[in-house]
């Protein structure tokens, strides 16, 4: 996809012109992958220590503003050290965050990324405090075990379904 592509040699620029030692080996194409439905993006090292960065095909609605984001959020992976989402990598999303804009977090959300929320929801975990609502696609232990946890207000959470 051409739009992804020049996007994502924007935020490689970006993300150098700040010192950042982004990966000199990142395949220039980034690839769509059409199956991902809770991750936004993904940073895959090839085992010759090359890179290539795929986004959902649910960016192909968003704006440039959201894919730069989430590309950045990618190439930082790519950096010495930065493979998870360690200090040295929050360090370098801060430097982006503050440079550009952006809001380069551990995980965002789709209202964060402006692109509508296709995730079935099977069930539904509910605060009985505030009445926040935790929907999932999956039995998660949270799902299994709404007892263990507790919403920010405090409150005890139920399964509704």
């Amino acid at each position: 996809m051409d739009r992804f592509d020049k996007l994502l040699a924007q935020a490689l620029e970006q993300a150098r012109s700040l010192g950042i030692p982004a990966s000199e080996h990142i395949d220039p194409h980034v690839k769509i992958n059409r199956r991902a439905v809770t991750r936004f993006g993904c940073c895959t090292r090839r085992a010759d220590g090359s890179f290539f960065i795929e986004l959902t095909h649910r960016l192909l609605e968003g704006t440039d503003r959201a894919c730069l984001q989430t590309l950045a959020h990618e190439i930082l992976h790519t950096c010495p050290g930065c493979r998870n989402h360690g200090p040295l990598w929050r360090e370098y999303a801060g430097r982006m965050n503050r440079t550009f804009g952006y809001a380069i977090a551990r995980t965002g959300t789709c209202g964060e990324l402006g692109v509508p929320d296709q995730r079935p929801v099977r069930h539904l975990v509910v605060c009985t405090g505030c009445g926040r609502e935790f929907p999932r696609a999956t039995a998660s232990p949270l799902v299994r075990h709404p007892e263990r946890y507790r919403c920010k207000c405090g409150a005890p959470l139920v399964r509704k379904y």
